[in-house]
């Protein structure tokens, strides 16, 4: 009787001692296993500013201009002057769709002109007086100063009433009815129209603008010269390349020389200086022998030479751009320009508009890639020379259409001037002061709206997918890129337009380095039967026992429950 009751306590111990190792497994798997396997496992995502970007994504830009305009003696009667100095505000506001909006500020301070200014005006010409004006003071990037001057002054033609030089001052002429009425108001709403067309040449049009968000917001249809004109021309980068090729198809023939490095130097490279701030430039040059244009030119019995019509260059592109290699160590966008020299059997050679009449420049350009010239040799030696003849180039002429083509490709265009308007050749440099002021308002705006949409699409994507790994790196690069867009809408809201463009450059940079991170694409697609394939094997052998002992454990307890109450009964 002993026995059997000592076999049925250690029957019960040991069953108690099981009992309690299965809970002890199953506490140690719940409250220490799965809360490290969970923090082992789980994908490391660092903070994103996302309010801040959202916030962004709603693009708000006020675009702020200073506007200075200095009466010359002889333009404003004596009670008139009593009231100047005096400074104005003029807003424009424009929405462009529900996310994103434009408000234009120009802060106009009338003066009058200072002794040394008068001097300056009274130069024999408008551009000796626009020199003049500049060696006083230099105007800031993105400002306007406009000089009004009286009917009777000799410094513009009879013709002309607005003269826009190389720098940041137009001249303008006061018309005999802008001074009828005498008070100082009417005068200068008199005046408001005029200056407001100086600015939309100088300064920016919302058509410029509007463009530049091409890429964000869809143009309307009646822009459709802006259209053009951004599609012409590449779209904002940090650093462009730029090759010129030169295409020999009858080596045996003409021995062809060109001095290309002087000729960059002394018509490119003025241009690219002074495009510095916009981006960065390298040049490289080649020469392709037996390079072929691709399409044959027709014979103009008429004109006893070649001709290559408008609706055949489009083809000319093709067979080149694969002679012509690439730089595959820079991701910049490659501008090329062709110099086509014909061989000696398809000469004189010429291109067509769809006119059917010849380009005087014998050249045309593709939007987005570059510019070829057909140069024409036939004429520099006579039928009885020895061949190859040797040919020097006359690098003037052909830099001449390059550096227009460099400019449309560049987005270097301005809006064609109102009557009576007299723009200044843009000099040496192949850029005017207000030209690149132009071209660096459109570029701000252009690298803002870029820059936002990749970040806030980037945002949108890794909410999304839950798996993709935010590394460190990539919120700094995203924090960056927020911090700069801030700045360059600060910038541009101030007027400070050369720090805008800094701030606007370094955004852009770094939301492609976030959103082109390599460590994104790791986990990009990973679906949860992929989880599940990799964790049951691991976890199922070892939750298996301590379920069924669990289960096991919560039937004897219900076995003993119902056991008591039959007993009680």
């Amino acid at each position: 009787m002993n026995k059997d009751n000592d076999c049925c306590d250690a029957r019960l111990v040991e069953r108690n001692r099981g009992q309690l190792a299965a809970l002890a497994i199953a506490a140690v798997v719940i409250i220490v296993g799965v809360p490290l396997w969970w923090r082992t496992t789980e994908t490391y995502r660092a903070w994103l500013p996302v309010n801040q970007i959202n916030e962004l994504a709603k693009l708000q830009l006020q675009l702020s201009v200073d506007v200075e305009v200095v009466f010359a003696r002889g333009t404003l009667a004596p009670e008139q002057q009593k009231k100047v100095p005096l400074t104005q505000t003029r807003d424009e506001e424009h929405t462009v769709d529900e996310d994103t909006a434009l408000r234009y500020r120009y802060e106009t301070k009338y003066r009058t002109a200072t002794i040394m200014e008068e001097d300056a005006l009274n130069q024999p010409t408008a551009a000796e007086a626009d020199l003049s004006l500049h060696t006083l003071s230099e105007s800031p990037c993105g400002s306007v100063v406009v000089y009004v001057i009286p009917e009777s002054s000799v410094l513009l033609p009879e013709d002309v009433d607005v003269y826009m030089g190389q720098r940041r001052t137009a001249v303008l002429r006061i018309g005999a009815q802008m001074r009828v009425g005498g008070t100082l108001n009417q005068l200068l709403a008199h005046l408001e129209p005029r200056v407001k067309q100086v600015l939309q040449v100088m300064s920016f049009s919302h058509t410029d603008i509007a463009a530049a968000l091409s890429d964000r917001v869809r143009p309307s249809p009646g822009n459709k010269e802006s259209i053009a004109d951004s599609m012409r021309a590449f779209k904002s980068s940090p650093g462009y390349e730029i090759t010129f090729s030169l295409l020999n198809p009858d080596p045996k023939s003409h021995r062809l020389h060109w001095d290309i490095e002087g000729a960059v130097q002394s018509y490119i490279q003025p241009l690219l200086t002074k495009l510095a701030p916009v981006a960065n430039f390298s040049i490289d040059s080649q020469i392709l022998y037996y390079a072929m244009l691709g399409v044959n030119p027709r014979f103009d019995s008429s004109l006893s030479a070649y001709t290559l019509n408008a609706d055949s260059l489009a083809h000319v592109i093709n067979p080149v751009e694969a002679r012509l290699g690439s730089n595959a160590a820079s991701s910049n966008p490659v501008l090329n320009f062709l110099l086509y020299v014909p061989d000696a059997h398809h000469s004189p050679l010429h291109i067509h508009d769809h006119r059917k009449q010849k380009v005087p420049s014998n050249a045309f350009h593709s939007p987005r890639w570059g510019g070829i010239m057909v140069y024409n040799v036939n004429d520099l030696y006579g039928q009885e020379a020895e061949f190859p003849v040797n040919i020097n180039i006359n690098m003037a002429k052909v830099m001449g259409v390059f550096l227009a083509q460099l400019r449309l490709l560049l987005g270097v265009q301005s809006s064609a001037s109102p009557p009576g308007f007299l723009v200044a050749p843009c000099g040496n440099a192949g850029l005017a002061d207000w030209e690149l002021d132009r071209l660096m308002w459109s570029r701000t705006v252009e690298n803002v709206a870029t820059a936002t949409t990749t970040i806030t699409s980037l945002a949108q994507l890794l909410d999304q997918i839950g798996n993709i790994v935010i590394n460190d790196n990539i919120a700094q690069q995203v924090s960056s890129t927020v911090t700069s867009l801030q700045l360059a809408v600060a910038e541009l809201e101030a007027g400070n337009l050369a720090f805008a463009l800094q701030y606007s450059k370094e955004a852009i940079l770094a939301s492609e380095r976030a959103f082109f991170d390599p460590s994104l694409l790791h986990l990009l697609y990973f679906p949860d039967d992929q989880k599940f394939a990799i964790y049951i094997p691991l976890f199922l052998p070892m939750c298996v026992p301590i379920l069924l002992s669990l289960l096991k454990m919560l039937s004897e307890a219900r076995q003993r429950r119902k056991e008591k109450r039959a007993k009680k009964d």
